[in-house]
C-alpha cells in the first residue's frame, strides 16, 4: 500500500459553514481563531483520508488573511494533501466566502498545514506519496520542499533558543 501513490483529490475535503454573530468579533467580521479551527478540522480530515490513520497537526504556516468574512456570509473551507514526506503531509487549505444576497464570492484565506500520521503505537508512521495532477497541484508540489525546509529550520532554531534559555 505504501508503494501506491495517491492523488490530492483522494484527500479533498470541503466544509461549508454559515457565519453567525457568535462567530464574529465587535467589527462583525469572523474571528480569526474560529476560522483557524474550521481550517484545522478540514486539514485533519484531508490528512486522515490520505494516511488512513490518526493524524495530528504539527504546524500551521503562511496563513494569509486576504479579506474579512462578514456575518451572514457562507464560507467554503477546502483542503487537500499537496505534498508528503516520510510520515508528514503538507495540506493546502483555502477559504472562500459568499454573500448569499448578491452572490459575490471572494477568496479570504489560504494556508499550509503540516500533519503527521501516527501508527497504533502513537509514533510517526510512513504514508503514501502524492502524485499531483492539476496545474495548481503540480505548482504546490514543486514548491513544497522549500516550505518543508523553512519549517525544519524554524523548528531547529526554536530548539536552539529553548536550549539557550535553560
Amino acid at each position: 500500500m505504501l508503494n501506491e501513490k495517491k492523488k490530492p483529490s483522494d484527500s479533498f475535503t470541503l466544509m461549508t459553514q454559515l457565519i453567525f454573530p457568535s462567530d464574529t468579533n465587535h467589527y462583525d467580521t469572523m474571528f480569526g481563531g474560529r476560522l483557524m479551527e474550521y481550517m484545522d478540522k478540514a486539514a485533519a480530515i484531508a490528512a486522515m483520508r490520505h494516511a488512513r490513520t490518526r493524524s495530528v497537526t504539527a504546524s500551521m504556516d503562511s496563513i494569509d488573511f486576504l479579506a474579512p468574512i462578514m456575518i451572514g456570509e457562507v464560507i467554503e473551507v477546502k483542503a487537500f494533501v499537496s505534498w508528503t514526506h516520510r510520515s508528514s503531509m503538507e495540506i493546502y487549505v483555502t477559504v472562500t466566502s459568499e454573500n448569499l444576497n448578491s452572490g459575490d464570492k471572494k477568496q479570504n484565506v489560504q494556508a499550509f498545514f503540516t500533519f503527521v500520521a501516527l501508527g497504533e503505537d502513537g509514533r510517526p508512521t510512513p504514508i503514501a506519496e502524492i502524485e499531483p495532477e492539476t496545474k495548481l497541484e503540480k505548482k504546490l508540489f514543486a514548491s513544497a520542499p522549500e516550505r518543508h525546509e523553512a519549517r525544519r529550520k524554524r523548528r531547529q532554531e526554536r530548539k536552539q533558543a529553548d536550549a539557550s534559555e535553560e
